[in-house]
């Protein structure tokens, strides 16, 4: 028999103990991280700044902006930024502007792009504290602000949170969209409090503005569409200036996409910009999409040609068992209570998408940002 087909199950054991070992990593997080209680307001509390850009997004700013302006915290400001809206969000953003004291607006006129908004935000900010949130979302609770505003401190400089998608019945692609959002928390929240934070995500996140200055912003990845959050993360990320925050009532909750080819579109931009990732950074992730892969790819092939024998059938309930345990209880503390009995499924199934997204993004580059 071929030597290679001989090696087949060691390649496989070899794999499939690396996919446990990375489990083991995300285990120690969500098994036993405590996140922290609601404190009081001291009289001193320190401002924060609301940045959200928004483009065409009359149909979910009012429900945006009345979550926001009914935050509990003392001292804060809403900085929402139209960037060449057609729909009628201009006037609805400057009405509410006159409504609310502390609400501003900045109306993109010559550059385009959520890069370029959040830019001129930052730089107009009263506060160093800034907090971003998409225009699509709503926070969670009245303390979102107040439990993220919390953990910045004077080492502090960026606040990691989660920003989830509301669940919608009898829906695959709604299934696999919050499930692929839990698995990348599962990832990005461990890595975070293992002192080797590598994103963030748009839809909750939080840095300083002295962070954002002195780092030059997006200078270095402006021409990207995507990268305003994890490449952001990325470069200023230190094991020390990280904080997150998986309190429920700090999540946010956005509309998912609808269909399959916007959620495609969206996932290749995004997946378009890893390549920009420390080096370290994309070694230790696609390593443990390779042990992924290689897990399910290979568990048919051995079947076929019959060497699977108990020794190796152990190895394979002993990687579901587990990481069906790991997934199970990150979805449970990030409120996806309903994904728990899919979770077998939709692994594979997500990265068979994934797969495929790589190999467009190969075939036909993302569309950059102009």
């Amino acid at each position: 028999m071929n030597t290679l087909l001989l090696m087949l199950p060691y390649l496989f054991a070899g794999f499939t103990l690396i996919n446990i070992i990375y489990f083991g990593y995300f285990f120690r997080f969500w098994f036993f991280y405590k996140e922290s209680t609601l404190q009081t307001f001291q009289k001193s509390e320190t401002g924060v700044t609301i940045i959200s850009c928004a483009q065409n997004e009359a149909e979910n700013l009012p429900q945006l902006i009345d979550a926001l302006t009914r935050q509990n915290y003392p001292v804060f400001e809403i900085i929402l930024i139209n960037d060449h809206s057609t729909d009628g969000s201009l006037k609805l953003l400057e009405h509410s502007a006159s409504r609310y004291k502390n609400l501003s607006v900045i109306d993109l006129k010559t550059e385009r792009g959520k890069k370029a908004g959040i830019t001129q935000a930052v730089s107009q900010a009263q506060y160093n504290n800034l907090l971003l949130i998409d225009a699509d979302c709503v926070p969670a609770s009245a303390n979102w602000l107040q439990f993220m505003a919390q953990k910045f401190t004077e080492k502090k400089q960026i606040v990691l949170g989660y920003g989830g998608y509301r669940s919608q019945k009898k829906s695959i692609l709604n299934k696999l969209i919050r499930f692929e959002t839990v698995f990348t928390a599962l990832q990005y929240f461990a890595y975070a409090e293992a002192k080797n934070a590598y994103m963030g995500v748009g839809r909750n996140l939080g840095y300083t503005k002295k962070l954002f200055t002195e780092t030059e912003g997006f200078k270095q990845h402006q021409k990207h569409r995507a990268g305003d959050d994890d490449l952001f993360v990325n470069q200023n990320a230190t094991p020390n200036n990280t904080a997150i925050c998986i309190n429920p009532e700090a999540f946010t909750v956005s509309e998912p996409e609808k269909s399959w080819k916007s959620w495609f579109i969206q996932k290749r931009r995004h997946v378009g910009v890893s390549h920009l990732y420390k080096k370290k950074h994309q070694l230790q992730l696609g390593l443990f999409y390779i042990s992924q892969l290689a897990f399910y790819t290979l568990v048919p092939v051995l079947w076929t040609l019959g060497f699977l024998n108990p020794w190796l059938l152990l190895l394979i309930l002993s990687r579901e068992v587990f990481a069906f345990l790991v997934l199970r209880k990150a979805s449970l503390r990030l409120r996806e209570r309903n994904l728990t009995l899919y979770i077998l499924i939709l692994e594979p199934f997500m990265i068979s998408v994934q797969m495929l997204i790589f190999i467009s993004n190969i075939v036909i580059k993302p569309q950059r940002w102009n």
